[in-house]
C-alpha cells in the first residue's frame, strides 16, 4: 500500500471516529448542549481536526444522517415494487416491517437521524432533495403504496397523504420501542405486526 493510500485509510478511520464519537454525545448529552470542542475532549484531537472534516455542527449532524438514510435505503431496495414481480401489498408490508427492524437494530443511529429534529440544522434544505437516500427511502414506500392502489389492493385515496400516514404510524412504533424500553411491551414482533396489519387493513379496498 503506498503512502497516498495509507493516508486516505487514515483520514477515513478518522472520519468515522469522529462521526461515532459525535453520535454517542448527541444521544447521552442531547445535540444542543454539545459542541465541536466537547466531541475533540471526546476523541483527543484538537478542534481544528474535526474541523479538517466538517465545516460545522450542523454538517457533521448531517453526514451522520445520511449514513443512517443510506444504510436505511440500502435495507429497503430489497422491497422496491421497481425492482420486484412479488405482490406490492406483500412487498409494502415487508417493508414496513424492515424499517421497524432497521430502527431498533441501530437506535442511536435513529434517534439522532429522526428523534432530533436535524433539519434545524439543514437551512439548504439538502435533505429534501430527491437523490438523498433518505428521500429515495420513501419513494420506495410511496411507490408501494401508487401500486397497491393502482391494482386495486387499496381503495382510491391521496398517494402521498397515505405514504406520510404510514410512515407516522412505523415512525411511531419505532420511536416508542426504542425510547421507552422499560415499558412492560407485549411481545415486539406481535405489536409490530398489528400496527402495520391494522394500517394496512384500513386501507383495503
Amino acid at each position: 500500500m503506498g503512502v497516498k493510500e495509507r493516508r486516505e485509510r487514515h483520514r477515513e478511520g478518522l472520519r468515522k471516529v469522529i462521526l461515532d464519537a459525535a453520535r454517542d454525545l448527541f444521544v447521552n448529552e442531547g445535540y444542543q448542549n454539545v459542541s465541536m470542542r466537547r466531541i475533540a475532549q471526546k476523541i483527543e484531537y484538537s478542534p481544528t481536526t474535526i474541523y479538517l472534516h466538517f465545516k460545522d455542527k450542523g454538517d457533521l449532524l448531517y453526514q451522520l444522517c445520511e449514513e443512517t438514510f443510506r444504510g436505511l435505503y440500502a435495507a429497503l431496495r430489497n422491497f422496491s415494487v421497481q425492482e420486484s414481480d412479488l405482490d406490492p401489498l406483500d412487498l409494502l408490508r415487508q417493508g414496513l416491517r424492515c424499517y421497524v427492524e432497521f430502527g431498533l437494530q441501530n437506535p442511536n443511529q435513529y434517534r439522532v437521524t429522526f428523534m432530533m429534529g436535524y433539519s434545524i440544522d439543514d437551512p439548504e434544505g439538502r435533505s429534501l432533495d430527491p437523490a438523498n437516500p433518505g428521500m429515495r427511502a420513501f419513494a420506495i414506500l410511496r411507490e408501494g403504496v401508487e401500486a397497491c392502489i393502482r391494482q386495486g389492493k387499496f381503495r382510491q385515496a391521496d398517494v402521498e397523504a397515505t405514504s406520510q400516514a404510514l410512515w407516522a404510524a412505523i415512525h411511531g412504533i419505532t420511536s416508542l420501542l426504542i425510547a421507552n424500553s422499560r415499558f412492560p411491551w407485549v411481545d415486539k414482533e406481535k405489536l409490530v405486526d398489528l400496527v402495520i396489519d391494522t394500517m394496512l387493513a384500513g386501507l383495503r379496498a
